[in-house]
């Protein structure tokens, strides 16, 4: 596998191999919310027919970590510290991921997020800390 080199912090998302092998769509990420939306594929299902459980918790995961890197303008990435997920209902159909900021300092986010279902019903709810790190200069490389 080859590095893919970013220049624009904004389209790491995008660029990034997992997010384009799960097909997961950043709605929008600005001001310490954000939203995922997924459609799932029959590949990422479970035994029994909903979406695996990993992947919703990839979804909260990447939802929490994109409204926390909107909150400092895309200026600096994040890792996850800690990720606690409760898992209410199977997922089926169109999925949404909502996030938002609960808290910054310079150098950690704690963050919220729920996944929801076509019909509006929550599937997962978690809570999340991040650790800010700095952008590679001029670019992003990620190494997948």
């Amino acid at each position: 596998m080859k590095p893919v080199t970013i220049t624009n912090p904004l389209d790491v998302f995008s660029q990034t191999p997992f997010m384009r092998l799960l097909d997961m769509k950043r709605a929008f990420s600005q001001n310490g919310q954000a939203r995922i939306t997924l459609d799932p594929s029959a590949d990422v299902g479970n035994v029994i027919g909903a979406v695996h459980g990993g992947v919703v918790s990839t979804m909260l995961d990447v939802a929490m970590a994109s409204a926390a890197v909107s909150c400092v303008n895309f200026t600096r990435t994040v890792v996850t510290l800690n990720l606690t997920t409760n898992f209410l209902a199977p997922g089926r159909g169109l999925l949404t991921a909502d996030g938002q900021v609960l808290h910054h300092d310079n150098a950690v986010v704690w963050c919220s997020a729920k996944v929801t279902d076509a019909d509006g019903q929550t599937i997962a709810q978690a809570q999340g800390s991040f650790r800010f790190l700095e952008l590679p200069k001029p670019a992003v490389s990620i190494h997948p």
